[in-house]
């Protein structure tokens, strides 16, 4: 099978118990849960039974060895994830608001994060690797720029493909150079994966339709577009499919999209028909949002066979 890779942060999340509005005063947490947009991608993966790794650095800390120890229980091959002997591995403190929006205290930029790079044990991991996963919110720091730039043309030169999730927040939008990170990610991209209104991130087009077929047109071999719980849709130039949401419970949905991304990835690099790869990452998001914590929900195969048996939907 297809090496994936990916390249960004791990860091914990440690969460409020109760909603309310930030952080002003003392109120209950819980955690902390590894997390991080491509460590939870990466953790999916491996749990589907994919080969995989992440290029990643933690702090010499509890926080670091919590992460680090998911990620190769679950499979993922941890060997280029650098342990910082000064800087904390990074953090997030998230509260959520009574109507669903979240506050969030990050401390990424400053954390072991920024020494993310091609060390020698990166080398050889992006050496074994077939695929690039690119996430938008690993696009903080120039040394992380500068190595998926690097990663990105020897996938590419070797045959291999790319996957590209924006997951980007728009308050980072302004941050120097990403704009500039975010087009070039596209340029090089064979499967696109915006959620919702961030497929127009990229193009002139107000309406969608016309957003993706502006975006087949650049040479992207297929989009999807995540739309959490109105289902999804895949298009390519044969034409498009879509697979609606399951409903569940929704206990928190961090991390739901990028469970969907990782079981879409794999699915669609094992060649697997495209509707039905939607509805395996769709049921491989609503097990994520059906648990507290980021990377607590992720699946196995025979996990999400049994929900999608459950939901009267044939594996």
């Amino acid at each position: 099978m297809k090496k994936i890779i990916t390249i960004g942060e791990i860091l914990v999340e440690i969460m409020a118990v109760e909603p309310g509005h930030g952080f002003t005063a003392p109120i209950q947490l819980v955690g902390p849960f590894a997390s991080g947009a491509p460590a939870i991608f990466i953790d999916q993966a491996a749990k589907l039974g994919q080969p995989c790794g992440i290029v990643s650095t933690v702090g010499k800390d509890d926080f670091g060895t919590l992460n680090v120890e998911r990620l190769r229980r679950d499979g993922v091959d941890v060997s280029a994830i650098g342990i910082h002997p000064t800087a904390a591995t990074g953090s997030a403190f998230v509260r959520y608001r009574p109507d669903g929006n979240r506050d969030f205290i990050y401390n990424i930029r400053h954390s072991a994060c920024s020494a993310i790079g091609l060390t020698s044990e990166a080398e050889r991991l992006i050496d074994g690797a077939d695929h690039l996963h690119i996430m938008g919110s690993a696009l903080f720091f120039d040394g992380i720029v500068t190595a998926i730039f690097e990663t990105t043309s020897r996938i590419k030169a070797k045959g291999g493909t790319v996957s590209f999730d924006p997951n980007i927040r728009k308050e980072m939008l302004e941050l120097p150079g990403m704009r500039e990170a975010l087009a070039h990610a596209l340029e090089n991209t064979d499967l696109f994966m915006p959620s919702g209104q961030e497929i127009f991130l990229f193009t002139k087009s107000t309406d969608e339709k016309a957003a993706v077929a502006d975006l087949l047109d650049r040479g992207i071999k297929a989009v999807v577009v995540k739309r959490g719980a109105q289902g999804a849709s895949y298009f390519d130039r044969s034409g498009e499919a879509f697979a609606p949401a399951f409903k569940v419970e929704e206990v928190d949905p961090t991390g739901a999209g990028d469970s969907f991304g990782a079981a879409f990835v794999t699915c669609w690099l094992r060649g697997m028909e495209p509707r039905k790869a939607l509805i395996v990452a769709n049921a491989t998001g609503a097990r994520a949002v059906s648990v507290k914590g980021p990377m607590e929900g992720t699946s196995t195969m025979g996990e999400i066979e049994a929900f999608l048996n459950e939901h009267g939907v044939p594996a």
